[in-house]
C-alpha cells in the first residue's frame, strides 16, 4: 500500500462553494465525540442533571397553562390545553436550543479551531445531533401525556400514513436551526455583540409562532405574515400529524420548507467563507 494512502493534504478554499461536505462523513468520529462531550459538560455541575430535559418542557406550559388558558382564556381548538402547549413547546425547544449553541460555534471553539485542522461544520452538526437526544427524550414525554388524555378519552391518536411526515419535520428544524445558528455565528466573528442579541431574538420569535396559541385565532389579514415564519407550518403541522386536530396548509407549509433551504444553504457558504480567515478577525 502506498503511502499517499495515509496522507492529508490540507489546502485552501478556491471558491464559496467548495463545502466539502464528504469530510463530515470521514470525520463522523470526532463529531460523535463532540456529541459525547456536550452531554457530559452541559449538566455535569447540575443538581438534577439530565431530568431539566423532562422539566423544561413541563415548566414552560405550567406557564403557558395559566397566562394564556386561564388568565387570556384562548381557546387551543379542541385540543387539551395541556397538549396543545406541550406539543408546541417540545418543537420549539429543539429549534431553539440548535439556534442558539451553534450560534456562537467560532467564539466558544476559537481555541481548538486554531490548533488542528478538522471540518469545522463537524461542531454544529454535532450540536445538532446532541439535541436532538434531548428532542427524543422530550418527545416520549409527549407521548406519555398523550397516552393519559387518550385513556381518559379526552383526545385521539392521529394513527395514518401521515405520521411518516414527521420525520421531515424533525429534518426542517434540524436545517433551519443550523442554518441560522451558523449565519449568526459567522456574523460574530465580526460583530460579537450579535451574541447577545440571539436569547432575546429566539425569545420574541417564539411568541410569534403559534406555540402558545392556534393559528386559527390570528386574523386572516395577518396570516400571510405568519405563513413567512418557517416553524409556523412545522407547530402546526406536527399538532395535525399527532393529534388530528387542523389541517396542513400547503402555503404555510412550502413557504416555510422554502425559507429554511433558504437559510440553510446562506448559512453554510457563510460559515464556508468565514471560517477560512475568521482566526485574524477573533
Amino acid at each position: 500500500m502506498s503511502k499517499a494512502n495515509f496522507q492529508t493534504i490540507i489546502r485552501p478554499k478556491r471558491h464559496l462553494f467548495d463545502l466539502n461536505l464528504s469530510e463530515l462523513w470521514r470525520y463522523r468520529d470526532l463529531v460523535f465525540m463532540f456529541v459525547r462531550r456536550d452531554f457530559a459538560t452541559y449538566y455535569k455541575q447540575t443538581i438534577l442533571g439530565p431530568l431539566w430535559f423532562v422539566l423544561q418542557p413541563l415548566l414552560t406550559t405550567a406557564i403557558f397553562l395559566v397566562i394564556f388558558g386561564r388568565i387570556a382564556n384562548i381557546p387551543t381548538d379542541g385540543i387539551p390545553p395541556v397538549l396543545f402547549y406541550l406539543s408546541g413547546v417540545v418543537m420549539w425547544n429543539y429549534f431553539a436550543e440548535c439556534l442558539k449553541k451553534t450560534s456562537n460555534t467560532f467564539i466558544a471553539n476559537e481555541n481548538i479551531f486554531g490548533k488542528v485542522y478538522f471540518p469545522r461544520l463537524s461542531v454544529p452538526f454535532s450540536v445538532v445531533i446532541s439535541n436532538l437526544m434531548t428532542f427524543v427524550i422530550q418527545l416520549v414525554l409527549l407521548l406519555l401525556v398523550l397516552a393519559y388524555y387518550v385513556w381518559e378519552g379526552q383526545a385521539r391518536v392521529a394513527v395514518g400514513w401521515n405520521l411518516l411526515l414527521f420525520p421531515l419535520l424533525v429534518l426542517q428544524i434540524a436545517l433551519l436551526g443550523l442554518g441560522f445558528g451558523v449565519l449568526v455565528s459567522s456574523l460574530t466573528t465580526k460583530y460579537k455583540d450579535l451574541v447577545f442579541l440571539v436569547q432575546f431574538g429566539v425569545q420574541l420569535w417564539m411568541y410569534v409562532t403559534p406555540i402558545a396559541y392556534p393559528l386559527s385565532q390570528i386574523p386572516e389579514r395577518w396570516q400571510v405574515w405568519f405563513a413567512l415564519n418557517p416553524m409556523t407550518g412545522v407547530v402546526e403541522n406536527f399538532r395535525f400529524l399527532m393529534l388530528g386536530q387542523g389541517s396542513i396548509d400547503p402555503l404555510t407549509t412550502w413557504t416555510g420548507v422554502g425559507v429554511t433551504l433558504v437559510v440553510f444553504v446562506l448559512g453554510v457558504l457563510l460559515f464556508n467563507r468565514v471560517e477560512k480567515s475568521f482566526m485574524d478577525v477573533i
